[in-house]
C-alpha cells in the first residue's frame, strides 16, 4: 500500500472532476462549491483558477481549442483566454434542486454527464449525452447521485457509477449508435462510497472511495481489488492520468463539511494529490464538437 503525495494545497470545498490535456500538458479540475475551474502546469509546478458564477461541475478539454463545462444548469463551451461562456442546454430546466456532477467524454469525443439532487433525493437524476453535433441523449433516468464514467479504449464497453448504490454498473456499448446494452454488476463495494474514477491501459479501473482516503485499483472482469493508493484527505473524489507516459495519477480531495477536528487530522483535505503509477493510464479524450 503506497500513500499519495500532496501536489497542490489548495482546499477545496468539493474538488472534483479531474481532465488532463496532453496538448498543453495541462491539468484542470474543478471546485465544485467554490464555482472554481482550476489549471495545474506540472511543468512549472504553477497553478491558476477561475472563478466562475455557479457550480462548475465538470471540465474536459475541447479539440476546437478551450473547454466543454458541465455547469449548475447545463452543458456550455467556455473560452480560457476571453473568460466567456456560452451556454448550450439545459436539460433539467424543470428540475432547479438538481445540478449537474460528474462528466467526461468518451474515445469517440462525445461529452457524457450526469446530475444530482441537491439535496440528496434518491432517483430524481439522470446521465446524459453532448453528442459531437450538439445534440442531447437521456441514457439514463431514475438515477441519485451520477459519478464515475470510463470507456475502454476501443470504445466498446462502458463503466459507470451511481455513487449510492456502490456498485460499478458494465455497458456494452455500440461505438457508433452509442446504445447502451447488456447492463451488469462489475463491482460492488462494501465500505466506502465509489465516486470518479479511471481506466489504465490493462483495462483496470481506478476508483476514488469517498470517505475512506483512498483510490483503489479494480479488475472489473474478475471484482478483485488489485492495489490500493492511500490519500491523507478523507473525502476522496476522483482521479485521472496524466503526464507525458500517462503514469502521473492526479486525486482530487474535498473539504466541505468537514468538522474543525477533522480539519485539524487533515490539514491538506480539498488538496491535489499524486502518485506514479506502474501502468500507463488511457488518455482523457477531448470533446469532438
Amino acid at each position: 500500500m503506497r500513500e499519495a503525495s500532496l501536489v497542490i494545497d489548495q482546499k477545496a470545498e468539493l474538488g472534483e472532476g479531474p481532465s488532463w490535456d496532453a496538448r498543453r500538458g495541462v491539468l484542470y479540475w474543478v471546485d465544485i462549491d467554490g464555482f472554481k475551474l482550476m489549471e495545474y502546469h506540472p511543468s512549472s509546478g504553477r497553478h491558476y483558477e477561475r472563478k466562475l458564477d455557479q457550480h462548475v461541475c465538470a471540465a474536459v478539454p475541447r479539440e476546437k481549442g478551450g473547454m466543454m463545462l458541465a455547469l449548475r444548469d447545463g452543458f456550455y463551451t467556455y473560452d480560457l483566454v476571453s473568460g466567456e461562456k456560452e451556454a448550450l442546454i439545459d436539460p433539467e430546466e424543470d428540475k432547479p434542486g438538481n445540478r449537474f456532477n460528474d462528466g467526461k467524454c468518451d474515445p469517440l469525443g462525445r461529452f457524457w454527464a450526469g446530475t444530482m439532487a441537491v439535496e440528496r433525493g434518491t432517483g430524481e437524476a439522470a446521465l446524459y449525452r453532448l453528442n459531437k453535433d450538439m445534440s442531447l441523449d437521456t441514457i439514463f433516468d431514475n438515477v441519485t447521485i451520477s459519478n464515475g464514467l470510463a470507456w475502454t479504449e476501443d470504445g466498446s464497453m462502458m463503466y459507470y457509477i451511481d455513487t449510492p448504490t456502490k456498485k460499478v454498473m458494465a455497458y456494452d456499448l455500440d461505438a457508433g449508435s452509442g446504445e447502451i446494452t447488456g447492463k451488469r454488476t462489475a463491482i460492488t463495494f462494501q465500505e466506502g462510497s465509489p465516486d470518479g474514477m479511471c481506466m489504465d491501459q490493462e483495462g483496470m479501473l481506478w476508483i476514488a472511495l469517498h470517505r475512506l482516503g483512498k483510490v483503489e485499483r479494480w479488475n472489473p472482469q474478475t471484482s478483485e481489488r488489485l492495489e490500493t493508493v492511500t490519500v491523507p484527505a478523507q473525502r476522496t473524489t476522483s482521479c485521472v492520468f496524466g503526464g507525458e507516459d500517462l503514469k502521473d495519477l492526479y486525486i482530487t480531495t474535498a473539504r466541505g463539511e468537514l468538522s474543525e477536528e477533522d480539519l485539524r487530522k487533515e490539514p491538506h483535505a480539498g488538496g491535489l494529490f499524486h502518485i506514479r503509477t506502474d501502468v500507463p493510464g488511457t488518455p482523457t479524450y477531448t470533446f469532438g464538437g
